[in-house]
């Protein structure tokens, strides 16, 4: 295995292939999965080398595991992630950051760093992550994939490290649009909603989070993809600016990640690395009184968003405010992107919608995405028109 791809992979990797059913709808694939999900006789890492150590091996898969296995699924090894999730930039200062072999030198986006990177890198067929804050899409974006952001409690997180459960959500990324869309069958449970994609509605106020030449290429592509869409309208979906929701988001997550991890971190003082370290001690401080504060913002967001994203009506909006930092940026510049990206990547989170990122462009070699919000249990919608608009998506291997 090359250095490149030897990145994605955590220390404590499987030591051999564990092979699925000889049949199933994604028989013959292979997959790796993100260090949050149990594996039996494995210990789960969450991206860091003191809990890893309190760990014991799982004695069951996590759900999502035995569904990929159960379908014929191949897993050939553990991803890298940020710790404990709480970072979009995919860096990790025990293990090392993964490659992005299609920006390098630059970040491959987080917290499902080693997924993304191992997919971009061929060393698989698809590649499980979560996302609680844009730790699919943004790495999708960065490094060239089909990537999803699952509606908020279709996918069984049963076995899985949580992070904050308001927002945890399954993803998965992939190179190729036809096995993307393979795995929504094996994985999504609950109730879905179809219905025929009538309307678009292009949110200017994420536009306007952009660099110009984000903004630029992403209309571009639009334009381009115009027979394949139905028609668009223009709107500002958050009345009050993207900040008041960015920040009811910033505040839910830290009260929810400090009652998971906060006797632990109290107890072990485990080693962060830079920017994790600094944000555990921010959630400490932040009290009930607060989050419910933050509550009643996020149900006023979710109530406009649903609103807006009835089934048939899709929001459109750039994956990422920019191509991805460059990896050795100092630590404020990629500070600087986490909050722009964040103002964007809230209004799925705090809706609980799916989202949906596609290949569709490069500035100056660098991949960038055009996303696609659905209504709640339109995943398999979103699916459907990444399958539908592969044409248009040239970076892809």
């Amino acid at each position: 295995m090359s250095p490149r791809i030897r990145s994605a992979f955590v220390p404590h990797d499987l030591k051999a292939p564990i092979r699925g059913a000889a049949t199933g709808p994604l028989a013959g694939l292979s997959c790796v999965i993100k260090d949050m999900f149990d594996i039996i006789g494995e210990r789960t890492g969450g991206g860091n080398p003191d809990w890893l150590a309190a760990q014991k091996p799982a004695t069951r898969n996590a759900a999502v595991v035995q569904k990929l296995l159960d379908a014929g699924a191949t897993i050939t090894g553990k991803t890298i992630c940020d710790e404990f999730f709480y970072s979009i930039a995919g860096v990790n200062a025990h293990y090392g950051t993964p490659v992005n072999p299609r920006a390098p030198g630059r970040l491959p986006g987080g917290s499902s760093s080693g997924s993304a990177s191992a997919t971009a890198s061929d060393a698989c067929d698809f590649a499980i992550g979560s996302d609680t804050g844009g730790s699919v899409r943004i790495p999708s974006s960065f490094c060239g994939l089909y990537g999803i952001r699952t509606t908020h409690g279709r996918v069984d997180l049963a076995g899985a490290m949580g992070m904050a459960e308001s927002f945890d959500a399954v993803g998965w990324f992939a190179n190729a649009p036809g096995v993307f869309q393979k795995i929504g069958p094996v994985l999504l449970g609950g109730t879905a909603t179809a219905a025929e994609i009538r309307k678009l509605v292009i949110l200017d106020d994420a536009f306007a989070e952009c660099d110009p030449e984000v903004a630029e290429v992403i209309n571009e592509a639009l334009a381009a993809m115009s027979a394949e869409l139905p028609a668009s309208s223009h709107q500002r979906i958050a009345p009050d600016g993207l900040d008041t929701w960015r920040e009811a988001f910033r505040v839910i997550q830290s009260r929810e990640i400090w009652a998971l991890y906060g006797d632990f971190v109290t107890r072990v003082k485990p080693q962060f690395g830079p920017g994790v370290a600094e944000r555990f001690a921010a959630a400490a401080q932040v009290t009930e009184n607060m989050a419910a504060k933050a509550r009643v913002t996020q149900e006023r967001a979710r109530d406009r968003i649903r609103g807006i994203a009835q089934p048939g009506t899709l929001l459109v909006m750039p994956t990422s405010p920019a191509v991805a930092p460059l990896a050795d940026a100092p630590l404020a510049v990629h500070e600087s992107f986490r909050l722009r990206a964040i103002r964007m990547t809230c209004i799925a989170e705090l809706s609980g919608l799916p989202q949906v990122s596609i290949p569709v462009a490069t500035i100056g070699g660098c991949p960038i995405g055009l996303s696609f919000i659905g209504w709640a249990g339109g995943d398999e919608a979103l699916l459907a028109l990444a399958v539908k608009l592969s044409r248009y998506c040239g970076i892809a291997a």
